[in-house]
Parts: C-alpha cells; sequence; structure tokens
C-alpha cells in the first residue's frame, strides 16, 4: 500500500430517533428509530474508501455484533481493519440521539468507554504508519494522551493533519494542537468553544 490515509478515532453504533409530532418528556413518543454505522473517524474511513483512496483505521471495536457488523461493513468500503482493537472486555461503542420533529437534535447519550483501549502505545506500535502515509486524520473521541502521541508522530513525519472535534464537549482536547492542523472540521457551536466565544445562535441568512 502507498501513501495511504491514516485514520484514528471512533467506530461506533448510531441509533436516531425522531418524534411524528413533539416530544413529550416522560412519555413514550411515535417515532421513526434508525441505526446505522457511525463514529467520526470511521464514517470518514468508510467515505474515503468508497471514493477509492487507500485507508487505513485505528479504532477499537467490542467483541460483539455491532462490532462485527462494522468491521465487516467498513471492510466491504475498502478501509484496511486489520489494525483495529476488538476487545472481548468492552462493548462497542454507541450514539444514541433524540430528534425534534424538524431533524435538529434534542439531546443525545453516548457511550464510549471502549475508546479508553486506544492508548498511547498502541498507536507508537503503529508508528511505521505514519512513515508511509499521506495523511493523517484525529476525531476528538480520542483519549488526550493518546492525541499528543498522533500529533507527535505526525509532526515528526511532515504529515498534514485533519481533524474533527465531533462534539463541543471535547473541543478542549485539540485547543493545544490548532496550529499543527492543516484542516479543522468544526460546527458552529465547536467553532465558537474553540476559539473561547459563546456562541450566540444560527444565524439563517450566513453563507
Amino acid at each position: 500500500m502507498s501513501d495511504p490515509i491514516l485514520v484514528i478515532g471512533a467506530s461506533l453504533l448510531d441509533t436516531k430517533g425522531k418524534p411524528l409530532a413533539g416530544l413529550e418528556p416522560g412519555a413514550s413518543n411515535p417515532g421513526v428509530i434508525q441505526r446505522t454505522r457511525g463514529g467520526t473517524a470511521r464514517n470518514v474511513a468508510e467515505n474515503l474508501g468508497r471514493y477509492g483512496a487507500e485507508v487505513i483505521l485505528l479504532s477499537a471495536l467490542g467483541d460483539d455484533i455491532s462490532g462485527q457488523w462494522l468491521q465487516r461493513a467498513t471492510a466491504e468500503a475498502g478501509v484496511d481493519m486489520s489494525r483495529v482493537i476488538v476487545s472481548p472486555a468492552h462493548r462497542t461503542g454507541s450514539y444514541i440521539a433524540f430528534l425534534e420533529t424538524d431533524g435538529t437534535l434534542s439531546v443525545a447519550l453516548n457511550d464510549t468507554s471502549v475508546m479508553e483501549i486506544i492508548t498511547p502505545d498502541y498507536v507508537q506500535s503503529h508508528a511505521d504508519l505514519f512513515a508511509e502515509a499521506s495523511m493523517l486524520f484525529i476525531d476528538g473521541s480520542l483519549p488526550e494522551a493518546t492525541i499528543k502521541t498522533a500529533v507527535e508522530l505526525a509532526r515528526a513525519h511532515k504529515l498534514p493533519i485533519c481533524a474533527d472535534p465531533s462534539s463541543v464537549r471535547l473541543v478542549h482536547k485539540f485547543r493545544p494542537y490548532i496550529r499543527d492542523f492543516k484542516l479543522i472540521v468544526p460546527n458552529e457551536v465547536e467553532a465558537s468553544a474553540m476559539a473561547n466565544g459563546e456562541f450566540a445562535g444560527f444565524d439563517p441568512d450566513a453563507s
């Protein structure tokens, strides 16, 4: 494999529920529930693979049905999954979103304890990939020490880094490395938090 894109971060099972009418707290709300493949890093890897790019994913999954599905489907998209950790001691990460009727997010929950096993040592054990890669992508779900190791390895090999915070709660992990990033793709709320600002709301007239 020559000049692959190295992607490091979350692989999750996404579940989204959208009510047919408004959300009523404390009640069972009729709606539509969808389960999809998720995780910021895994999504990026799959889409790059479908476009024909050579991609290697470093991530972690539980040894369960969800993990098996994610691993199989991502590999079928052309992503090299051979270095992904499959842990019998962890659940595959999951994300549950409750949407308003217009599709905007009301509240979400995530269970990403499996990300704790994407350690600096795990990334360091694949340091050879940084020498081969053309680019590094990381997401904010990684432990802070792991982000530090990944950025340092990318620096050493002069790799461009693309980063996605994934959540406003994770933005703080990226602040020390802003100057290292070739591209960062936050949403409006994340961008405001990254600049230590306060998001005033969406402007429907903004381009």
